[in-house]
């Protein structure tokens, strides 16, 4: 389970329950994005509304003991810190004991059952309740709840690997795990809920007698999470819900569900349990989604539904924002473990196709364009399994790792995407639109996960804001409020009275950038790596550590006017995930000492290194991601782990 504000060596602890959901004088100061906001001239609305998000981030921080937070964290600590964290960006696999095991492939087989019998689906091409009930028995949803309340307690990076084998059976299934374990009931109840409430919810959620879902999109509220109306009154012994919510994944009469919701103008979170059936109370909003089409994902509209007042999730701080932020991270490491099972679900199926399909009297298989996509998209599955194994094993330990998790959630549906249109479907070219064919029958759940869990772009300036938040406060904050003090809106160096009035708060930001024009740092040390990765390792701990200037100078050029420059933020945000990402999938190649996984790492690192020096693809990377396709071909099955592949549509032999 999540490991909260506590000693290393200690169990996780529960959030103190509030006393309700005022806010203390010391909590409605303004914080360091809403003040700069106010300087750069934005609305008192905006900078309010965003205080609001800042102000539940920090929250969520103080939920985590100090070592564990974002500024300890892997990637900001290799960023800022003058020693570079080298042990942080290695991971080691944790194996699931034989029973466990037992478990997890009883899981699959229900699963593999089903599809064989053809009960998995109903006639709207949902997953039957039989497949659900079976999979309950099987103990799948209860793999994230404690034992004591009838589940597994699976540690984090365990489930999150499993769930890259599920999505090999069945991607739906395995995304129903993510949402009903990861940001549904189940980690609220587990991380939030009092003992009353956990006896109440979890027993029911663990053994899949109850499946739940999390409410928290609405129609104008997506990305500013401010903008949400849904609202609950307290009336005697229950809270009164109105309000409407979107594209909420398995909303099915029944499900428990987290709402979040206002309640006295803060936002909170009810465990509510929906009726049994629609009623004047709640009704089921349905729309036509290409999306999700095995699942159920509908609009909940609520008008006066009562919630038994028991059911409010109380945390000492924090309101409804920081217990939604919470569960999120996890739900991001799962949707890229998702991806590399779907990818490897992709190459199954094409490896029979490569073999198969002639042009010009041979199999396209010898063909140059295909083996660089198959060697692609060996590299992307390996590159996910390592953010998976690498951000599992963060989250186990304790840490946040809010920026960690966002960049595998980027990096995983972005490859998704890109493995199923520019790689699967050109090569299965016209029959990939056919009616049975993986691509054609799901090409919209490939592109979804851009999107699900916080969109790409928007979350790379997430990642951002975490990144030089300290930064900002240690140096760029007294400089603001400086100049807000001395009535000074655009200031000029040249300006002596200007000089004066910046000539205490600078010091502390001159020292530090006089000190890093002199610091020409030593390079990490990761010792000995193979040859084909090392230098890679080497080339992106470098890169981090002189990102620092980069996102300094970044700050200082635009100022307050930062939070506007939505185009550079995104740009450099990406630069500095490319370069996690290929020192974690070197570091986790290099310990599997297997020359399939080092060869992909090595075609992963050389495709994201390219582009971060601007290059175009050379000779040599196509000669190596050839290669790399030709060993795929050769070692049949090595990376799908035994996947059946489809039949192939409109035989022409």
């Amino acid at each position: 389970m999540s490991t909260l504000n506590r000693d290393p060596e200690s169990k996780p602890q529960t959030p103190q329950s509030s006393a309700g959901p005022d806010r203390s004088a010391d909590e409605q100061s303004a914080t360091f994005v809403e003040t700069a906001l106010l300087l750069s001239g934005k609305s008192q609305e905006e900078a309010t509304k965003t205080g609001t998000i800042d102000r539940a981030d920090d929250e969520v921080e103080l939920l985590f003991a100090p070592e564990y937070q974002t500024t300890r964290s892997p990637v900001h600590r290799a960023v800022w810190d003058q020693d570079f964290p080298v042990e942080l960006f290695r991971s080691e696999p944790i194996s699931a004991d034989p029973e466990l095991e037992r478990r997890f492939e009883a899981c699959l087989n229900v699963v593999r059952e089903h599809q064989k019998n053809g009960t998995h689906y109903n006639e709207q091409g949902k997953m039957t309740d039989a497949l659900l009930q079976d999979l309950g028995e099987a103990g799948y949803w209860g793999l994230l709840v404690d034992r004591e309340h009838g589940g597994s307690e699976v540690p984090f990076q365990l489930f999150a690997r499993f769930l890259s084998r599920m999505a090999t059976v069945n991607p739906t299934v395995a995304g129903l795990g993510s949402v009903h374990g990861c940001i549904g009931a189940v980690d609220p109840v587990m991380t939030f809920g009092t003992p009353e409430q956990k006896r109440k919810f979890l027993p029911d959620l663990a053994s899949g007698r109850r499946l739940s879902a999390f409410a928290l999109t609405e129609p104008g509220a997506g990305s500013d999470l401010t903008a949400m109306k849904t609202e609950a009154v307290l009336e005697g012994d229950h809270y009164m819900v109105t309000g409407e919510k979107l594209f909420i994944t398995n909303a099915v009469p029944g499900r428990v569900i987290g709402l979040v919701c206002r309640i006295e103008g803060r936002p909170a979170v009810l465990i509510a349990q929906l009726p049994e059936e629609e009623n004047e109370h709640f009704q089921m909003v349905n729309y036509g989604l290409y999306a999700l089409a095995h699942s159920y994902n509908n609009g909940l509209k609520f008008n006066r539904l009562p919630v038994p007042r028991e059911n409010l999730l109380h945390i000492e701080g924090g309101d409804g924002l920081t217990i939604a932020y919470h569960g999120l991270n996890r739900g991001r490491v799962a949707l890229c473990a998702t991806a590399a099972g779907t990818i490897r679900l992709m190459l199954a199926n094409t490896l029979p196709w490569a073999a198969y399909r002639e042009t010009y009297g041979q199999p396209i298989e010898e063909r140059e364009l295909v083996r660089r996509r198959l060697g692609l998209m060996s590299a992307y599955i390996v590159a996910c399994d390592a953010m998976v194994e690498w951000c599992g094993s963060l989250l186990d330990q304790g840490y946040r790792g809010e920026m960690e998790c966002i960049i595998a959630k980027i990096f995983g549906s972005e490859v998704q995407k890109e493995a199923a249109i520019e790689l699967f479907m050109k090569t299965h070219g016209g029959r990939s639109f056919l009616k049975g064919h993986l691509f054609g029958d799901n090409v919209h759940e490939f592109l979804a996960p851009c999107i699900y869990e916080g969109e790409g772009e928007m979350l790379g300036m997430a990642f951002m804001k975490s990144l030089i938040k300290q930064h900002g406060k240690a140096f760029y904050e007294p400089i603001g409020k400086a100049l807000q003090e001395a009535g000074i809106k655009q200031p000029n160096p040249m300006n002596p009275s200007h000089l004066i009035a910046l000539r205490q708060a600078a010091v502390p930001y001159v020292k530090w950038r006089v000190g890093e024009a002199f610091n020409w740092g030593a390079s990490p040390h990761f010792g000995p790596l193979p040859d084909a990765l090392a230098h890679h390792v080497d080339e992106a701990g470098d890169r981090i550590q002189h990102t620092r200037i980069d996102v300094d100078n970044l700050m200082r050029k635009f100022q307050l006017a930062l939070a506007d420059r939505q185009c550079a933020m995104a740009d450099l945000s990406q630069q500095i995930q490319d370069q996690v990402v290929t020192m974690v999938t070197c570091l986790y190649a290099a310990r599997t000492e297997d020359p399939l996984i080092i060869a992909s790492a090595d075609v992963l690192s050389q495709l994201l290194q390219t582009r971060a020096r601007g290059h175009r693809l050379d000779g040599k990377f196509f000669k190596t991601v050839t290669s790399l396709g030709k060993q795929v071909l050769d070692q049949h099955g090595r990376l799908t782990g035994g996947i059946d592949p489809e039949p192939i549509l409109m035989p022409y032999k």
